[in-house]
């Protein structure tokens, strides 16, 4: 009998693959340089990051989520759920999730900003490859992590590093779906920008006009479909965006937390008045009717608890700050971007990031309209855009870690741009004159911002400059007729050149990035880093534990409470520090973040008292005015004053403890 001579049909075997192998259809180096990008990334983000200090005001409500689902899912600062922090909680769920796993301290706040730092450069790579290519992926991940701007700002425990994760994260759905035309991509964009909302409220919404235009422009489907897709992810923005506000408002007063930064405990007056139109006063906009609390803006350098900023912690050792150089002193101004102190960290990329958004974009002027490489040069040259000038228009006073969401952009135009404008100068003609003007512009203007701070390593800007003048003078001779017949020669000369102009641009950014590094430098809470951050003059962890003048006022308090419920009332928030972060104890902040809500006001006040939940007001300073002033008056005049050195304080202290009982009704 004949045997069959077909061959045996097997399953293929799939390859597996290391961790640090490309995967197929990349370039073997791909991986490898990638991962070494995001072990670097990893290094800035991390070293010592537990050491640089903490936001009081958000760890107070990391440490009560710890010990309340309820403080969890409300955000409340305090772990009796009295009122929550002046933000939507979201960007803190991460630290506070970590602290319950670890336990609270230094770490838990530090280690989720440092991972979505880590993750961003991951997500950027995933981004920018899909759009332009592995070799601009690497040159944006790599620009991404030496900006100084993002190292500070992924040290810090504020809203930005979370937010900047979920906008990238929804960039790369955009960018599929702009692609492809594909709902599901689009819809995903939806819900990591209503995310993103959940970390900083409707800033995330400034990416919606850019996302929309470019789909609309180079979707390749019909535009009615265009139009019913957009309006469908538009639908599921606003639900995921505003889940968070819902349920608070869907909940009864009584049963959660009053909303901080409003006069009418409404999450609407939270996000909409007291988080974005108080921001933008300067240009018209006024929340007077929303039922935030307004504050003046002129005062926010002599007042920095009013822009929903960090707090330095009156403990955390931190003292003073170098400043902007002489005659760039200020916050305001629609230049402010352009001045050092903001530009130092994050506007070294400006006149790469320019120079290749105006050169792609004239490139590919006649370009189909579903042309995928335009319509990514459109996404984040929009994005840069909306971000620069919200930014500026700001009249709040401005935090570094503020400007991550415009550095994103900065370094994905600056790694596609440096490749396009590559690939044009080998093929020559009138569009090879733009590599060296971008390198000697990006030079020039790194040379400015390094020469107006002359004593943070004053050999950067000399040696920036010599190294672009050998990149300029290698690409010139590359592409001389009076060197034609080098050959294969004149292609090494320009990839010389290259790498030359590279160093060059990237010399400065990454000598202040690597200051983080230096205990002499770091990071401070605003996100900044080098000579402009504020410094320790010793390096303090959160503290956990409370100082002996503190322990002794709480010994006090407890041995005298009667049973109320709350250990005592406190005002201003700092006041009242100390004991949730060491003892997690049910302390009544008064006045929320800026002191002036009113929550609790005398009348509520006097209810607790009476009821005998409260036994101990603290107040720590008094109020300008406004209705905490009639409370706190309420307590002078109704409330006995226990000598200091009941609870072992000096006679002239800070700080006041009133005992409050039934003499008070």
């Amino acid at each position: 009998m004949a045997t069959s001579t077909l061959p045996e049909l097997r399953e293929p075997v799939p390859v597996r693959r290391r961790v640090w192998q490309s995967p197929v259809g990349q370039p073997a180096w791909a991986r490898p340089a990638l991962l070494a990008i995001a072990a670097l990334a990893g290094l800035l983000y991390l070293w010592g990051a537990d050491q640089d200090g903490y936001h009081s005001f958000y760890a107070n409500a990391v440490r009560s989520m710890t010990v309340s689902w309820k403080a969890f899912l409300f955000g409340s600062y305090d772990p009796a759920n009295t009122i929550t922090l002046d933000k939507l909680p979201g960007f803190l769920w991460p630290q506070a999730l970590l602290a319950r796993l670890l336990g609270f301290h230094g770490w838990a706040l530090a280690l989720p900003q440092a991972v979505e730092g880590v993750l961003s450069v991951l997500v950027l790579f995933r981004t920018v490859r899909l759009w332009a290519g592995a070799g601009a992926a690497l040159l944006a991940a790599a620009l991404f992590t030496l900006t100084p701007e993002l190292v500070g700002l992924f040290r810090t425990p504020v809203e930005e590093p979370v937010f900047t994760l979920l906008l990238l994260l929804a960039a790369e759905s955009a960018q599929r779906a702009v692609r492809t035309a594909g709902l599901r991509a689009l819809l995903l964009a939806g819900v990591w920008v209503g995310l993103a909302f959940q970390a900083k409220m409707l800033e995330a919404w400034a990416v919606l006009p850019v996302f929309a235009g470019v789909y609309l422009l180079a979707a390749p489907t019909r535009l009615r479909r265009r139009l019913a897709q957009l309006a469908l992810a538009g639908l599921v923005t606003v639900a995921v965006s505003a889940a968070w506000m819902a349920l608070v408002t869907l909940t009864p007063v009584a049963d959660r937390p009053y909303v901080d930064g409003t006069t009418d405990n409404s999450a609407y007056s939270m996000v909409v008045g007291y988080n974005f139109l108080n921001r933008f006063s300067a240009v018209g906009l006024t929340a007077e009717r929303t039922g935030s609390v307004t504050v003046d803006r002129s005062r926010t350098t002599a007042m920095p608890a009013q822009d929903g900023g960090p707090q330095l912690n009156p403990t955390d050792g931190r003292t003073g700050t170098a400043g902007p150089p002489p005659g760039d002193q200020g916050d305001g101004g629609w230049a402010k971007l352009l001045r050092s102190r903001f530009a130092s960290q994050v506007g070294w990329l400006y006149p790469l990031a320019a120079i290749s958004l105006l050169h792609a974009l004239l490139r590919r002027r006649r370009a189909p309209r579903t042309d995928p490489l335009r319509a990514g040069y459109l996404l984040w040259g929009g994005w840069a855009t909306v971000f620069f000038l919200s930014l500026s228009a700001g009249s709040i006073g401005m935090h570094t870690y503020y400007l991550g969401s415009l550095a994103v952009a900065l370094a994905a135009l600056g790694g596609a741009g440096t490749v396009l404008l590559w690939r044009d100068f080998g093929e020559g003609g009138p569009r090879a004159l733009a590599l060296p003007a971008a390198v000697a512009a990006s030079v020039l203007w790194s040379g400015w911002l390094s020469w107006r701070l002359p004593t943070f390593l004053p050999w950067l800007a000399p040696t920036a400059v010599t190294t672009a003048a050998l990149a300029l003078a290698l690409l010139g001779t590359a592409k001389s007729r009076w060197f034609a017949g080098l050959g294969a020669g004149r292609a090494r000369i320009a990839t010389a050149g290259i790498v030359a102009g590279l160093v060059a641009a990237l010399l400065a950014p990454t000598a202040w990035a690597a200051s983080v590094l230096d205990p002499k430098y770091g990071s401070d809470l605003r996100g900044a880093v080098g000579p402009m951050a504020a410094h320790r003059a010793a390096a303090q962890p959160v503290s956990t534990r409370l100082t002996p003048q503190e322990q002794e006022l709480f010994a006090y308090v407890q041995a005298h409470n009667g049973g109320a419920r709350y250990l005592l009332a406190a005002y201003p928030w700092q006041a009242s520090s100390p004991y949730i972060l060491a003892t997690a104890a049910r302390v009544l902040p008064m006045g929320g973040f800026t002191g002036q809500v009113p929550s609790p006001t005398a009348e509520q006040l006097r209810e607790l008292v009476a009821d005998g939940r409260l036994r101990h007001v603290l107040i720590g300073r008094e109020p300008s005015g406004g209705v905490m002033r009639g409370t706190t008056d309420w307590v002078r005049a109704h409330c006995t004053q226990v000598p200091p050195g009941d609870y072992g304080q000096p006679t002239a202290t800070a700080q006041v403890l009133y005992r409050c009982g039934q003499q008070a009704i």
